[in-house]
């Protein structure tokens, strides 16, 4: 649907060995200023894939050379374009190696300026910019949960990102109802529990609740009652997820080497670090602690008083097929509309 179509966007996508670990990262942030005088760190981001959604914090970091940048003002970037130029890279996963230089370069289907990943997703960069903290969510997960990552981190093409969704979209994509939508619409990939969130057969066809769809600014909803009690409830239901995963006295915030980063969350000693290693999202909903569900009641609650939906689910009579019937009939009003 049109007023879904420009909120949700896909990742980067790097095809070759665009990402580097902290350590070496941080060893070319804190290297010299370049011949062309200016720091690495103007071509280095923060990167977030799957495990920042529902594991911990990555620290990986993206060679980010803007597209457009030609490969001789590359180069000036001394340290990570020499680091790309001498890469091996495994393009089918297969164990064999190439060079990485000659295989973007000689693959027709590849953007051959090899410094850059082959897909930027300039729209979505450009959403970015001044999104501040954005919603994202894993294309393949065991659940789907939602979660906001931090302001100036790129996403990769494992996940789907709604820059300017704001905790009311939250609030709805987090519900029981969208859940119902992503298990009846979502396609299941190989054994196990793994679901994969297709944007074109899930997002775009959902229809959320009639006055508060992504083509709305926020502001231009935020006087509806409907939307307060979204917020209100799915601020608590974030909270209440962070808090756990992140208990202040476990972790300390530490700021990145250089500014421009997202600060970092460390463990503050080694039974600290033991104890975070089991504190994800996918542990929290493997449990779903009373208090979990107690949070997604409310929120749930809070999303069918918006549908008008709020005096059938209190009775409980709104059933997963029910549910999947009156969002159906949504879709088709609307797509007929």
């Amino acid at each position: 649907m049109n007023e879904n179509a420009s909120s949700v966007f896909i990742g980067v996508q790097q095809s070759g060995p665009l990402t580097v670990d902290r350590d070496r990262a941080v060893e070319w942030l804190r290297a010299p200023t370049n011949p062309n005088g200016v720091p690495n760190s103007a071509i280095l981001s923060a990167y977030v894939a799957t495990d920042d959604i529902v594991g911990r914090p990555s620290e990986n970091f993206l060679i980010d050379f803007p597209s457009g940048l030609g490969e001789a003002e590359a180069s000036a970037f001394e340290l990570p374009f020499e680091h790309l130029r001498a890469a091996k890279y495994d393009p089918h996963r297969d164990g064999e190696l190439v060079n990485y230089v000659d295989y973007r370069t000689d693959t027709d289907s590849q953007n051959s300026s090899w410094w850059e990943p082959h897909r930027a997703r300039p729209a979505l960069r450009n959403r970015l910019v001044n999104a501040g903290d954005y919603l994202a969510t894993a294309e393949t997960t065991e659940h789907r949960v939602f979660r906001f990552l931090p302001a100036g981190t790129v996403p990769d093409k494992s996940l789907y990102a709604f820059p300017g969704v704001g905790l009311e979209g939250f609030g709805v994509l987090q519900s029981r109802f969208h859940e119902n939508w992503c298990t009846y619409f979502g396609n299941r990939i190989g054994a196990g529990n793994q679901r994969r969130y297709n944007a074109s057969y899930v997002y775009l066809t959902f229809p959320f609740p009639e006055g508060l769809t992504p083509d709305i600014p926020t502001a231009d909803y935020a006087d509806d009652p409907r939307a307060q009690a979204i917020a209100a409830a799915a601020a608590r239901l974030n909270e209440l997820r962070e808090n756990w995963l992140n208990p202040p006295e476990l972790i300390e915030r530490v700021p990145e080497v250089v500014e421009g980063y997202p600060d970092r969350i460390l463990p503050k000693d080694e039974a600290a670090a033991k104890e975070l290693k089991k504190r994800t999202l996918t542990n929290l909903y493997n449990t779903r602690p009373a208090w979990l569900d107690h949070a997604h009641r409310a929120l749930d609650e809070a999303v069918a008083e918006a549908y008008g939906w709020g005096d059938d689910y209190r009775a409980g009579t709104l059933t997963d097929d029910e549910i999947l019937a009156r969002l159906f009939r949504l879709n088709q009003e609307r797509v007929s509309a």
